[in-house]
């Protein structure tokens, strides 16, 4: 039977400016880096794209390794949008991104522009798409000059294999050098793809307010700190849980009675919020104009529904902020 999304789709969803351009995004984007590859189900893979949409989120973030393996996620988003999307593209942002080890040898991996287009020529068959709307490059490269990598991004506009370029997990100094670089060139910088949660809060010593001065878009990944922000460890560690399973990038060590004890007082704050703790952590970094759309991971459906129920309350009191201030310090 063919997918015929819900018609009420865009009156279930928050749509935010990103930056000085004409594009809107989800308040909430799908991110595909894990549940996409060979190893999931992709039934369940398709019914988590199709519930992200049916609810409004029209952005979908993968990067060139993304799976596992490398490059899995997005032969799968291919294969989706193939049986499910083929009439609805137009209302999709598809991003992708390369800056990490992505095959063997000098030209597989960090920031030059060989690497760049050769990636992201990868990136459109895997998907069978003609473009990407959004293009990052993933991480700052030490060594290629800045502006061979910024170049790259701009020839990739011009080649009309991206729409808008982004960058992701560069500092507010670098950064500042990026936008200027791309800007000169005629291709703005859309947007910047950081880490930030209520655990990880570099992104408030300077590059918030640089985004905001050069009105620039901002989209937190990993808000819930791999699920470290989240009702899922206040009793023990589950079977099923990243920790159990997977301990590549959080494991039994992270969870020390310190940090339970600041779960365990933020939980009391979303409780008193009428808020499961994910749903404050989300609506704690949305609660800034500077924020664009936060970045959700899904192994199931109704995580996705349950993440977008923060919605419901983005505004915090002097009095909340400055509890969850104390808890974090």
């Amino acid at each position: 039977m063919t997918y015929q999304p819900a018609t009420n789709r865009y009156d279930q969803m928050e749509y935010r400016r990103c930056g000085n351009s004409g594009i809107k995004l989800s308040a909430f984007s799908l991110g595909l880096w894990h549940n996409f590859g060979h190893n999931s189900d992709f039934e369940n893979s398709r019914n988590l794209i199709k519930t992200a949409f049916d609810n409004g989120i029209t952005h979908f973030d993968l990067a060139n390794n993304y799976g596992p393996p490398p490059g899995s996620a997005e032969e799968c988003l291919g294969k989706i949008l193939k049986l499910d999307f083929k009439n609805h593209r137009d209302e999709m942002i598809i991003s992708s991104k390369a800056g990490y080890t992505m095959w063997d040898g000098p030209y597989g991996d960090w920031g030059s522009k060989k690497y760049l287009v050769s990636s992201l020529d990868q990136s459109l068959k895997r998907m069978d798409l003609d473009y990407v709307d959004i293009f990052y490059h993933h991480r700052p490269d030490p060594e290629t000059p800045l502006e061979e990598t910024m170049a790259a991004l701009n020839l990739i506009v011009q080649q009309g294999k991206a729409l808008y370029v982004g960058i992701s997990n560069y500092r507010p100094a670098e950064a500042e050098k990026a936008f200027k670089i791309l800007k000169e060139m005629g291709t703005p910088c859309l947007i910047h793809q950081p880490k930030y949660s209520m655990f990880e809060r570099w992104v408030e010593d300077g590059l918030l307010d640089l985004l905001g001065k050069e009105h620039v878009g901002c989209i937190p990944f990993s808000p819930l700190a791999q699920g470290l922000l989240t009702d899922k460890y206040l009793n023990g560690i589950p079977a099923d849980s990243r920790v159990a399973t997977s301990g590549q990038f959080l494991n039994a060590n992270h969870i020390t009675p310190e940090v339970l004890e600041k779960i365990y007082a933020l939980n009391n704050i979303a409780k008193e919020r009428g808020q499961k703790l994910a749903q404050m952590a989300l609506a704690w970094i949305l609660r800034d104009p500077r924020v664009t759309s936060v970045l959700i991971g899904s192994s199931k459906p109704e995580q996705i529904l349950d993440s977008i129920k923060a919605l419901e309350n983005t505004s915090f009191s002097k009095e909340e902020l400055n509890n969850i201030d104390l808890i974090l310090k």
